[in-house]
């Protein structure tokens, strides 16, 4: 039987991979709320070093005497069994809580409690949400995978009892454990074939997330995607859907776009406006997450004009198409995506901006995804001009030694694409600062460390000619 973390108030927390970008949030919540947090990571980094900064201790490497006098031990689904914290916390009988049972316990009671899932686009979301809600005068609970400036980090703690919106990640089936009250499903599309079987699978997971919610409570999801659809079609709860086919009840009329990308619309639901609206971050799929956001601010009886404003005050989380730096006259964008279809988005917006030459430098995350969805990825860089691949990040994965980054240069010339093999970060910043020229555009893929690439050439700085 999992732990309940409301039965440790005030005892000591130990997180077990701490530095991940929602296990660093969880820990900085709890110790608002008045728990003695401790940590552990594999490495050192920003978020550790913030965490250290409020006050929550982070040893760097895995080790048994960490654990000693914790009252529960908190760890995310990438942390094994035989990691050696959680095998000496057994063996001493200490409680143990993964990650997603946490997050169910904390949005447990909470009236109107939004789990934000999907293949992709969930991050991004969940902020426009977080912050559309805040500036509605809304005071909610708030986790978010990633960070968003407006509440200052990944987590908030709001009003006791009321709101709470929070991402829903998919892997793993990890938000089968949340307790969610409206459950918005943005996208189903494969991804994480490691652990599902197929597209099927992926889809039973979903309904099961559905399932979830109360009679009395919702399912929003993408009409134009048939199987978010049919999964929220099917819910036993009421459902309301959106996009831009006639099947869809919340749409955008009067959609236009201005020469950054922004969108402008009015919202209508069931063919009556519910206000006007105009976004500040380009693209269709930051328009579509602009929808998701109103159909549950609707629900929620949030003034629609102030929605607007939080959601036209909105430019975006940190790692999703955020600019890092000018460097030598280029602009220099990251962005957290990782499958084909997340990737395909990032570049639609990049080349969006006025550019000589697109650069696109991707990290494929696991083998098993670079595997699985191999011909898929060969579909993706068609709108980038240069592309430069660095070496799979294995992540939580051992090396098969079936995969590798070189196999995909060959079909992706094949099919027209300038890629080239760059299998570091200093190989990849110095083919870049040899060949690109001021007035290109650069934006780096992925949900490893690619980040780092990014903060590297910032530090930097331009080229000594």
């Amino acid at each position: 039987m999992t732990a309940n973390i409301y039965d440790f108030k005030g005892g000591r927390a130990h997180f077990i991979g701490i530095g991940g970008s929602s296990m660093s949030g969880l820990a900085g919540y709890l110790k608002q709320k008045g728990y003695t947090v401790t940590g552990s990571n594999n490495t050192k980094s920003h978020k550790t070093e913030h965490l250290e900064a409020l006050g929550i201790p982070v040893h760097i490497g895995h080790d048994t005497a960490n654990v000693l006098d914790a009252d529960v031990i908190v760890y995310s689904a990438a942390i094994g069994a035989d990691n050696p914290e959680r095998v000496e916390a057994a063996r001493l009988g200490i409680p143990q809580i993964e990650r997603c049972d946490l997050i169910g316990q904390l949005m447990e009671g909470y009236p109107f409690a939004v789990a934000v899932s999907g293949t992709h686009g969930k991050t991004t979301t969940t902020s426009m949400m977080a912050q559309a809600f805040l500036q509605a005068g809304a005071d909610p609970t708030i986790h978010i995978g990633g960070e968003l400036d407006f509440i200052g980090g990944s987590t908030r703690a709001g009003g006791e009892h009321h709101d709470f919106i929070c991402e829903a990640c998919e892997y793993n089936s990890s938000f089968l454990h949340f307790k969610p009250t409206i459950a918005v499903i943005l996208n189903v599309d494969e991804d994480h074939l490691d652990y599902y079987k197929d597209i099927d699978d992926i889809e039973n997971a979903f309904a099961r997330f559905a399932a979830l919610v109360p009679g009395d409570g919702w399912c929003i999801a993408w009409g134009d995607d048939f199987r978010a659809r049919r999964v929220c079609e099917n819910a036993a709860c009421h459902s309301m859907t959106y996009g831009l086919g006639e099947q869809c009840m919340l749409r955008p009329a009067n959609l236009r776009y201005d020469e950054h990308g922004c969108a402008a619309f009015t919202a209508t639901l069931n063919g009556e406006a519910l206000g006007d609206f105009h976004l500040n971050v380009p693209s269709e799929a930051n328009m579509l997450d602009a929808l998701a956001v109103i159909c549950a601010a609707h629900i929620r009886g949030l003034d629609m004009a102030k929605v607007a404003e939080g959601l036209g005050s909105f430019i975006g989380a940190h790692r999703r198409f955020e600019l890092t730096s000018v460097t030598d006259g280029v602009r220099c964008y990251t962005d957290y995506g990782h499958n084909p279809a997340e990737i395909k988005n990032a570049l639609k917006i990049a080349a969006l901006q006025p550019h000589k030459t697109l650069w696109s430098v991707w990290q494929p995350h696991t083998y098993s995804r670079t595997k699985t969805l191999f011909n898929q990825f060969l579909e993706t860089f068609d709108v980038a001009d240069r592309v430069l691949i660095t070496d799979i990040m294995g992540a939580r994965e051992v090396d098969p030694g079936d995969i590798k980054s070189e196999m995909l240069i060959g079909p992706l010339r094949q099919r027209g694409v300038d890629a080239v093999l760059t299998p570091t970060f200093d190989d990849a910043e110095a083919y870049l600062r040899a060949h690109w020229q001021a007035g290109d555009v650069m934006i780096s893929h992925g949900c490893g460390d690619i980040d780092l690439l990014n903060e590297q050439i910032a530090l930097h700085g331009d080229t000594r000619k």
